[in-house]
């Protein structure tokens, strides 16, 4: 779409103040994206983008027919620079910003509702971009041939990784959508969608801080993103959900009591077979946990943290809700005696004793601040009973 500067507000036009509304924290933009000049970014730009650059974003706004307040607010959302009135944005800008907009005149979102959907997608964005140019793209453009700049190997490597690239994200958060929408809709009831129950766990390196001091940088580097790529997989192949990893502690969740004490367990058998990682620890706890834009609150994540900073090492501490599902779902005995008369009472009438996966073991009794006083269990694993 042809854009007449003059009708649209071209270089001497104003755009309205945005002093008064919306001030935006200079810590709150992402600076490192403003405007460049230089030809191989710009070319690189229109090539990602797939647009030349022709609006400035009060352009942009008019032409989308948005105003300039809630396209400013629409663009900080998704981590864009304040960029003044630079001609800086293109056809796809004014295309997203109808899209959104769209949403909201059509009532299928409210306002507030499309801006979180714009910062929930522009935060979980920018990270993958990030990881992708610095651990991907910026290994693969190393000059294959001497002689040859990074320069002349980066358009060509792009041009050929985009497509494949936009094709495997739309796969991914289709799959990502469809587990989602599939664990909301299996929800009791409306509030159990937001306000819903889960067993919330932390995994936490010991000794971290010793470590940064210890290592080299590019060691550190490698060990934090082993222990990230160890839990990630852990934790996605037996059921759970990894909500955020944080350097040297991971926070995940999972429907079920069970299958967060079997991640729990798998995680420190793993690791202490690895003679590269330190000690972990592990707190778990179970109850009703509020969900917001992929991250979880409430006292049940606090009460997980807090378990996990008093674990010992290459242990699983439990609070006495998780205990109480695991011994209602069969997955554990109440007790080491409940479980030696059952075997016993099971022998006598020539039947399998019951066969249950873990163990708990109630703890010291501690105050722990802004919870009260909690009573860890500590949770181990039952062997299998011999043939």
């Amino acid at each position: 779409m042809t854009v007449d500067d003059t009708s649209s507000g071209g270089g001497d036009e104003k755009p309205p103040s945005e002093s008064s509304g919306h001030p935006t924290p200079h810590h709150a933009v992402d600076h490192t994206a403003e405007p460049t000049h230089d030809p191989l970014a710009i070319r690189l730009e229109q090539l990602i983008i797939g647009a030349e650059r022709r609006y400035t974003p009060f352009q942009a706004a008019r032409t989308a027919g948005v105003s300039m307040d809630l396209a400013s607010r629409f663009w900080r959302a998704m981590g864009f620079a304040d960029i003044g009135q630079a001609r800086a944005l293109t056809e796809a800008d004014v295309l997203a910003l109808r899209r959104l907009a769209g949403l909201v005149e059509a009532g299928l979102l409210s306002e507030p509702m499309a801006i979180q959907v714009a910062r929930s997608t522009g935060q979980t964005t920018a990270r993958l971009a990030e990881w992708q140019i610095d651990s991907f793209l910026a290994g693969l453009t190393e000059p294959p041939e001497p002689g040859m700049t990074r320069t002349e190997v980066t358009y060509p490597l792009v041009e050929l990784l985009l497509p494949e690239l936009e094709e495997f994200l739309v796969y991914v958060w289709r799959r990502q959508l469809a587990a989602a929408t599939g664990r909301v809709v299996q929800a009791a009831d409306d509030e159990e969608m937001v306000d819903r129950r889960l067993a919330v766990g932390f995994a936490d390196l010991v000794g971290f801080t010793r470590l940064t001091r210890r290592l080299e940088e590019e060691e550190l580097g490698e060990l934090v993103e082993a222990f990230e790529t160890t839990c990630a997989d852990l934790v996605a192949a037996h059921g759970g959900r990894l909500i955020k990893t944080l350097g040297d502690e991971v926070l995940y969740a999972a429907d079920d009591a069970g299958t967060a004490a079997e991640i729990a367990l798998r995680l420190i058998e793993t690791m202490t077979h690895d003679e590269s990682m330190p000690a972990l620890r592990v707190g778990i706890a179970f109850g009703t946990v509020t969900t917001r834009m992929g991250d979880v609150f409430g006292n049940t994540v606090n009460l997980a943290s807090r378990l996990t900073s008093i674990a010992p090492k290459d242990a699983v501490l439990v609070d006495g809700a998780l205990a109480e599902e695991l011994i209602r779902t069969g997955d554990t005995p109440a007790s080491e005696s409940e479980a030696v008369e059952q075997a016993a009472a099971a022998e006598k009438e020539g039947e399998e004793p019951p066969a249950y996966r873990f163990g708990i073991q109630p703890m010291w009794q501690r105050p722990v601040r802004g919870l009260g006083v909690v009573e860890p269990w500590l949770l181990t694993r039952r062997p299998k009973p011999e043939a």
